[in-house]
């Protein structure tokens, strides 16, 4: 049963590995720099909080659903649903609309909803006695998703890319909003221009600084992503029919639901009126947080910080492996945070993420000015491992909460609603996969756009009037245009001037570490369920038990 249920969960976790492709889609016009028309940072984000936080949405939105018609039902809608999600998402991508975009993905996270919960239900049902191993190993199964999408989504994008016309490096173009124009036979057709800082950062072979045609390349993401969908759709489709719950010699469902049954247990109805579930949702929420943040935008973040500083470490295959490796955090922090669960118990664990969480968001800027400041000391690869080990921590954090999430229900509530329970606490993911994505942009823009202000004020006007054809009056026209962006400014700027990119996330990084600490607070809080609510659920079951009777 585990390898059906880790595959459901490895499928679902291709979710979080959408960062892998996200600065690709801001350049799917431009190819290689990003066109006017192209996608914002923010745009090719929220994507992954409608993704992960949808799982949490749906699953709450279904779980009677599910409970009412079985896990073969349930997984086979949403392995259907999923695989029209992926299908709209690919034609949205390779027609470059944003309004199918947001809808195709919303169907994957739907067809999540009611693939999440059935084999976590049933891998409790089989190992009644290890709760939190059997939820950490098929949850898992998240983390593990990226390891997989990333490599298959680079090998396909690699057979399916290809690039824009190149038009040279000295050309005669026009400047119009933002956007550059230059004469192709009797037409005036829209350019973009590659530096060589930009250059750089590209994972292509055989390109030169200068302009290129936009609209005449492709990135592959669209084609690569729709093939990904149906390999997806397989896999879940035989992990369906090869799950199954415990059955005894007569075909019945195992003693294990007479057991649950004997034990002290809190229904699903009164679960909202107890205090806990509350603390504990705001706790999930806040704990988690960062580490959406951190893995909606891992892969251009890490380039943004770093490469410039690194260049010879920090290239287009380190920021994938680095990608890699918060999935991996996310992996195996969900195996052994819940491992580690089921010997010190639920509550230290937890209070464990607190205080590690803490810590490790409060010391990551510190190193990334410590790598920034001297990058050619012999300390800064080894610096720069050690960021690379607190935001794959920052990770585990977040795969440890969700893995142990389920046991820790079981503790408090008993074993018996589990399932229905925790449809009630996922959507605390889909909280944290808007807040933490949204706080990160929203913080880091705000400081984008302070650096470039700083910047653009250091820059001579005729410098800049030559560069971009046109006046600084028009500065906020080239920044919606992303004709202007830091690296160009800085190809433009003094001698000795101070590159901000590598400091843009510092404030939300603070500000991560204080929702920790908040959540440290509220978890402090949690105690032990009201022995009422056991006794209201025993009737209430007792009741339902005689109506069922006379039926």
């Amino acid at each position: 049963m585990f390898i059906p249920a880790f595959a459901v969960h490895g499928c679902i976790g291709a979710s979080y590995g959408w960062s892998h492709i996200s600065s690709t889609l801001m350049r799917e016009q431009g190819v290689v720099t990003s066109a006017a028309g192209d996608w914002s940072l923010d745009l090719v984000t929220y994507p992954m909080t409608i993704l992960v936080g949808g799982i949490g949405f749906s699953s709450a939105i279904l779980g009677r659903w599910v409970s009412k018609v079985g896990p073969r039902r349930a997984m086979l809608q949403g392995s259907l649903t999923l695989a029209a999600g992926y299908g709209l998402t690919s034609f949205a991508i390779c027609s470059h609309n944003i309004f199918l975009l947001y809808p195709g993905v919303g169907l994957i996270a739907f067809g999540t909803g009611s693939l999440y919960t059935p084999p976590v239900q049933i891998l409790i049902d089989w190992f009644p006695d290890r709760k939190g191993l059997a939820s950490g190993v098929v949850i898992s199964g998240i983390g593990s998703g990226v390891l997989f999408f990333a490599p298959m989504m680079d090998f396909f994008m690699n057979k399916f890319h290809y690039m824009p016309t190149f038009v040279g490096k000295s050309i005669e173009v026009v400047a119009d909003k933002g956007q550059y124009f230059t004469a192709i036979g009797d037409a005036m057709r829209e350019v973009v221009y590659l530096s060589n800082l930009e250059l750089a950062k590209l994972p292509y072979e055989g390109l030169a600084e200068g302009y290129y045609l936009v609209g005449t390349g492709s990135t592959g993401v669209g084609i690569s992503y729709g093939l990904m969908g149906a390999v997806y759709t397989t896999a879940l489709l035989s992990s369906t029919f090869a799950l199954s719950r415990p059955m005894d010699i007569h075909g019945n469902i195992d003693k294990g639901d007479e057991c649950l049954a004997e034990n002290r247990n809190v229904h699903v109805n009164y679960l909202l009126r107890t205090p806990q579930f509350w603390l504990l949702f705001s706790t999930a929420t806040l704990l988690s947080t960062g580490g959406m943040g951190l893995m909606s935008v891992a892969k251009p973040m890490v380039s943004e910080i770093f490469s410039t500083n690194l260049p010879t470490i920090v290239t287009t295959s380190f920021a994938t492996a680095y990608l890699m490796a918060m999935s991996s955090g996310n992996l195996f922090g969900r195996v052994g945070w819940a491992a580690l669960s089921d010997r010190i118990g639920r509550r230290k664990t937890f209070a464990i993420f607190s205080l590690c969480g803490l810590g490790v968001y409060g010391s990551i800027p510190v190193l990334i000015n410590a790598i920034v400041s001297n990058p050619e000391s012999s300390l800064a690869p080894v610096l720069l491992g050690l960021f690379c080990i607190n935001t794959v921590a920052a990770v585990s954090i977040l795969g440890g909460v969700y893995a142990v999430l389920p046991a820790y229900e079981a503790d408090l509530y008993g074993a018996k609603h589990v399932g229905a329970i925790h449809t009630r606490l996922l959507p605390s993911a889909t909280l944290a996969s808007v807040l933490g994505p949204s706080v990160l942009l929203k913080l880091r823009s705000m400081d984008e756009q302070k650096a470039i202000q700083q910047l653009v004020s250091n820059i001579k006007p005729e410098v800049f009037e030559a560069r971009f054809n046109t006046c600084m009056d028009n500065l906020p026209q080239l920044i919606n245009s992303k004709a202007i962006t830091i690296p160009r400014l800085m190809e433009l700027s003094p001698p000795g001037t101070i590159d901000p990119s590598p400091y843009m996330y510092n404030t939300t990084l603070y500000t991560m570490a204080g929702m920790v600490s908040l959540a440290s607070v509220l978890h402090y809080m949690v105690g032990p369920v009201d022995d009422k609510y056991f006794n209201m659920s025993k009737k209430l079951e007792e009741e339902e038990e005689r109506k069922n009777k006379h039926i």
